[in-house]
């Protein structure tokens, strides 16, 4: 594992503000790329949104529950000069998901294209195992186009990404104006739970799949790449990057939040927090939700650092259940698995509501059985997260919770499950995180949990990049480009952290080095030099 040998006052001083999986990556890289790093959360431990809440059978994932494409992880940890293995336990899951409908019919999806064709030709038939096979083809084919000059890239490569759609036509459908990722679906699957079922992937990056463009159907791959649960739960992998982060000299500074980013001539100098004192800054990474930065909550400086359409429309919300229980069913011959998806009855009767910012009346229930990644069902109280979409800036309005408890146990009770005991949000408060709730834990959000929202095919062009108007000021997190979802946020955390160490090599007369995948840094030479600010 590689250190900062150097001295502090010798290193370019960089303050991250906001712990969760974007500004832990940045520090990560940046601490080992010979910065001196300092990440201030106004939390009590690192996560953001990968949080936990304790309960009796100990601490409870309350964010997202699924690692996926995990090879932009094993690059974090590789930076750094060590193995993702090193530090954390990942188990492999050979069922993806287990979905359910009221019809009594079950489907189980895996990393393995011919296995989900013979599941898929079980559960609907030879027609709908063709569909599945073309479908699988077309996203495959999508993944590989717009993977580097989207997702990979600091920035989306308009022209790359026009010309990788030009040299494949069958890609031209997805790109249609117009063409939703539900309309895209009607004419591929003829099976209306299977047009559902891939539907749902709009709401891992906050959409709806009734207003989200059809190229979000190319999700589905970052998940039939494989799925991973991390023993312990998801919480121990920022624990992981945390410590990583201090092995190479970051520091950590809990309880307490960023109030203002001063500037000086245009430059980045400092960095002021609540309690009253300032960390001299030469760059700062801001992982927060951008919006907070145009509505001024971080001072006047950093209030134009992000053009207007940057943050919105906003993605979706979310009413999420933590909680500790004994489960009974559901009924039929197969049980819970580490991730289950209870589908609602009509689609658009979930999210039509939603459209209109009302919690739906018939959801779809995401349950994870955080004790569930082996083959065998614990003895005992389990750990469990529920989720159900919601709209974000949904107020909160007495009753509100129990409503929630009512509705999503008439739910699972259609399915047969119930949980013993099912928490009581007036007594156990922590147990329910509404879209109210989001909005007060993350600032100026909105209570969305994603960013700015996937609808329109220009979505994914129209969220900030890395590098703000603000010199020295850059984003990472859900909010920024690549977008929502764990291996995004990290990958945003790494463009920030590239853009620094970049900026550093191009004001230096030293020389560049290249990272693992080809990415030019600042070498080591240059990392170790003191940059002087307007400020210092």
């Amino acid at each position: 594992m590689t250190a900062n040998t150097s001295s502090p006052a010798q290193r370019p001083r960089v303050v991250v503000i906001g712990a969760g999986i974007g500004g832990l990556c940045a520090a990560v890289r940046l601490s080992h790329g010979g910065c001196s790093v300092t990440v201030v959360d106004g939390r009590p431990s690192v996560g953001g949104k990968m949080r936990c809440i304790a309960s009796a059978a100990g601490p409870v994932d309350a964010g997202p529950t699924v690692l996926t494409l995990r090879a932009v992880f094993d690059a974090v940890f590789a930076a750094a000069g060590t193995r993702l293995e090193d530090h954390l336990t990942l188990i492999p899951q050979p069922i993806l998901a287990r979905h359910w409908w009221d019809d009594g019919s079950t489907l189980d999806l895996h990393a393995d294209r011919d296995t989900n064709a013979d599941a898929i030709r079980i559960f609907a038939g030879a027609q709908a195992e063709a569909q599945f096979r073309r479908f699988d083809a077309l996203t495959a084919q999508a993944f590989a186009a717009f993977d580097a000059p989207l997702m990979q890239a600091a920035r989306p490569q308009f022209g790359t990404i026009a010309r990788a759609a030009l040299r494949r036509p069958r890609l031209w459908p997805l790109l249609l104006p117009g063409m939703t990722l539900a309309r895209a679906l009607a004419l591929q699957f003829s099976d209306p739970r299977l047009r559902q079922l891939f539907g749902r992937y709009a709401t891992y990056v906050g959409g709806s799949p009734f207003q989200s463009p059809a190229v979000l159907g190319l999700v589905w791959q970052a998940e039939a790449r494989g799925v991973w649960a991390v023993q312990g739960g998801m919480h121990r992998l920022a624990q992981a990057l945390q410590s990583l982060a201090e092995a190479g000299g970051a520091r950590f500074r809990f309880g307490t939040m960023a109030e203002r980013i001063t500037d000086q001539w245009g430059q980045i100098n400092s960095v002021v927090l609540t309690d009253g004192s300032s960390l001299p800054a030469d760059h700062v990474v801001f992982n927060g939700d951008p919006a907070a930065l145009a509505a001024g909550l971080l001072g006047k400086a950093a209030r134009r650092a992000t053009p207007p359409l940057a943050t919105v429309p906003r993605s979706l919300s979310a009413n999420v259940w933590t909680f500790a229980a004994t489960p009974q069913g559901p009924v039929g011959p197969q049980g819970l698995i580490h991730h289950n998806v209870f589908f609602a009855h009509d689609p658009k009767a979930e999210f039509g509501p939603i459209a209109q910012g009302h919690l739906p009346t018939d959801p779809t229930l995401y349950v994870c059985a955080q004790d569930r990644t082996g083959t065998e069902a614990p003895e005992g109280p389990e750990r469990f997260e529920i989720i159900l979409n919601a709209p974000s800036g949904l107020a909160h309005n007495a009753g509100d919770a129990h409503r929630c408890r009512d509705l999503t146990l008439s739910q699972l009770a259609r399915f047969g499950l119930r949980f013993s005991p099912m928490p009581d949000p007036e007594t156990e408060p922590t147990a329910l995180t509404t879209p109210a709730r989001f909005a007060r834990m993350f600032p100026a959000s909105g209570g969305a949990i994603y960013g700015r929202s996937p609808h329109g095919l220009m979505a994914a062009f129209q969220r900030p990049g890395a590098r703000t108007a603000l010199t020295g000021l850059y984003l990472a997190g859900g909010g920024a480009h690549p977008g929502a979802g764990v291996p995004m946020a990290a990958r945003s955390g790494l463009h920030a952290a590239e853009a620094i160490l970049t900026d550093l090599a191009l004001g230096s007369a030293s020389g560049r080095m290249a990272m693992p995948g080809g990415t030019s840094t600042g070498s080591a030479p240059v990392a170790a030099m003191r940059f002087p600010s307007s400020g210092s």
